[in-house]
């Protein structure tokens, strides 16, 4: 049997190295992180409440938010303790807890953005048919499988990892538990779980962007062939916040995931992690409610009646 110590416990390298900016970025960091709870909870009121936001497009934001809130409150909060504290340490067992959930929200996240394009598809190149393929039955059963998919792929990826083996160092070059970094320590061999790695990325990453283009691309076409000035400028605007959401997420993602062996420096790998954990999560509300009038409308209104009452 191996000698080695079987490691216990993760050391995090944080979201910096600076000690003197540590209680700055706390506060910068807090402030974020209650935007996106608070500007998400919002959306997620209004979406409910208001009966003109009751469609499938409005469901599906609703969803958005739901993981945007989950998204935030498994990564912030545990750096936010750990840039106040002086060891950045996260337990064995709350590393793969926390991989656990981040890998949920985040493959959820890629198949809802999907299925939130095959709606903007429907709506604008089928709409006399859209009440009826876009059902409340399907729209259900589309949020149910994208959640359904993230939850099989992350228990699977995390029971698979953390029954390797974890004799050597363990100073995770990051400042959450993300697939790589976690597999660089791994004191077995883990070209099986590149391979994996590999295949999930292109099935919950490449296949869903594609499927994004390619309705985009019909979406485009759509609305050029539109003669009235007014219903192009209502298509382009119901896409747009959409579409700045993929270009952010998707576009952090492909630099994170799909660059040749995850290269890169530690303070580069950390910085592009925080597009898709904070910055996509703190601008989606921002975007989707500031572009589109119909949530405004409703804002203006639940925030009226909050005050009245």
């Amino acid at each position: 049997m191996d000698n080695q110590t079987t490691v216990a416990k993760f050391i995090l390298f944080g979201i910096s190295s600076d000690s003197q900016l540590q209680v700055f970025l706390f506060f910068v960091f807090f402030v974020i992180c209650v935007i996106i709870l608070l500007g998400n909870i919002l959306i997620v009121a209004v979406t409910v409440t208001d009966l003109m936001l009751q469609s499938p497009m409005y469901f599906f934001l609703r969803n958005l938010s739901v993981l945007e809130i989950c998204y935030t409150s498994v990564i912030i909060p545990k750096s936010l303790s750990n840039l106040l504290s002086e060891r950045q340490t996260i337990s064995f067992l709350g590393c793969a807890t926390q991989m656990y959930f981040f890998l949920l929200f985040g493959i959820s996240e890629c198949c809802l953005l999907a299925v939130m394009s095959y709606d903007r598809y429907v709506a604008i190149c089928n709409p006399m048919r859209y009440s009826l393929i876009m059902s409340r039955k399907v729209t259900i059963r589309l949020a149910s499988v994208v959640w359904i998919a993230g939850n099989v792929v992350a228990f699977e990826q995390t029971v698979t990892i953390f029954m390797l083996s974890f004799h050597g160092s363990n100073k995770i070059e990051h400042f959450f538990c993300d697939v790589i970094p976690v597999l660089k320590l791994a004191s077995t061999d883990t070209s099986l779980n590149d391979v994996i790695n590999t295949v999930l990325t292109v099935v919950f990453i490449i296949f869903p962007f594609v499927l994004i283009i390619t309705s985009y691309i019909c979406i485009l076409s759509t609305i050029l062939k539109m003669r009235s000035a007014e219903g192009r400028h209502k298509a382009f605007s119901t896409c747009s916040s959409h579409l700045i959401t993929i270009t952010l997420f998707f576009g952090s993602c492909f630099i994170t995931y799909m660059r040749p062996g995850s290269s890169g420096s530690v303070d580069t790998n950390r910085a592009i992690s925080l597009l898709y954990t904070v910055i996509t999560p703190m601008f989606n509300p921002i975007i989707y409610s500031l572009r589109n009038k119909e949530v405004k409308e409703a804002l203006r209104k639940l925030l009226g009646s909050s005050r009245t009452s």
